[in-house]
């Protein structure tokens, strides 16, 4: 059964995570410029199904994985973070998911990003639907209106809490052995030596040589693989390599563009170029256009 706990975890951890929130307009990171063109790809639907439905009122299905919202979230957003789903998903844009096995694993596993117009709406009206069980056998990820695509051209927040759907629902379950999350894993060998050490709780203090040391003591072991896919993959992409964003991030995580990554975190940057697993090589900008490839 899938389990919810990353959702769960938004209350407590994602809300102060530093890749979820957003340095003043003028720290801006590099990050999407454009919202998607007047035309998207995609066209909303309403929500039927049992207690999503009691909550959120319209929605895409992006290769079987369900983006859902509240009335709260414009329109432009909710199909925003379908963009950026389907582009991590078919990264080429062909039309097709370039890791099948990543989407059967997120199908199976009833992966849904719930959308919310900002934190409070969420604790709201979200808290009760999930402390309910209703939707236990769904593996949920949050993302709110507000961090979406914000007007103030910050950080756009579905560059990040859609990449964690992907992860912990999908790269997690295809490759266990691989991305999972627990202690000896692959990813979390290479976490290991980023943070430098074995930590299954937060240490007092990170060891000197530690290029990724994130705080947050509601944040575990698994929580912080997840953190870091993020943190390493972005960087690839060249999200966070904005001289007011590397300033701003570096109490957690210190190499911020690809080459340091390259030169500094061998281990990770050989597990996402490794082709087998086809992991997404051009930064998510939510206009998919598979129809133009």
């Amino acid at each position: 059964m899938p389990d919810n706990r990353y959702l769960m975890l938004a209350f407590a951890v994602f809300i102060v995570a530093a890749g979820c929130g957003a340095p003043p307009a003028e720290q801006a990171a590099k990050s999407v410029e454009d919202a998607p063109a007047a035309d998207p790809y995609f066209s909303l639907e309403g929500v039927d199904e049992g207690a999503l439905a009691e909550v959120f009122s319209k929605g895409v299905d992006v290769f079987g994985v369900k983006v859902v919202a509240t009335d709260g979230v414009p329109d432009s957003k909710v199909l925003h973070a379908a963009g950026v789903l389907a582009q991590y998903l078919d990264n080429d844009e062909d039309g097709m998911p370039d890791n099948p096995a990543v989407v059967e694993a997120m199908v199976a596993e009833k992966a849904v990003l719930v959308m919310f117009a900002d934190f409070e709406e969420r604790d709201r009206r979200g808290r009760a639907l999930w402390e309910s069980g209703q939707v236990d056998d769904y593996a949920m990820q949050d993302l709110e209106g507000h961090e979406t695509l914000p007007e103030d051209g910050s950080f756009d927040g579905a560059i990040e809490e859609v990449l964690h759907l992907v992860t912990f629902a999908g790269y997690e379950k295809a490759y266990p052995s691989v991305f999972g999350s627990d202690p000896g894993s692959e990813i979390g060998d290479a976490m290991d030596l980023a943070r430098g050490g074995r930590f299954l709780e937060v240490p007092d203090e990170y060891p000197e040589e530690a290029w990724y040391h994130y705080t947050d003591e509601t944040c575990e072991y698994g929580c912080m693989v997840h953190e870091y896919f993020y943190w390493a993959l972005t960087t690839l992409l060249d999200a966070q390599s904005d001289p007011d964003r590397c300033e701003w991030l570096a109490n957690e995580w210190e190499l911020c563009t690809p080459e340091a990554l390259r030169e500094g975190d061998v281990a990770i940057y050989a597990l996402l170029t490794n082709p087998e697993y086809k992991i997404a090589t051009v930064l998510p900008d939510g206009d998919y256009r598979p129809d133009q490839h």
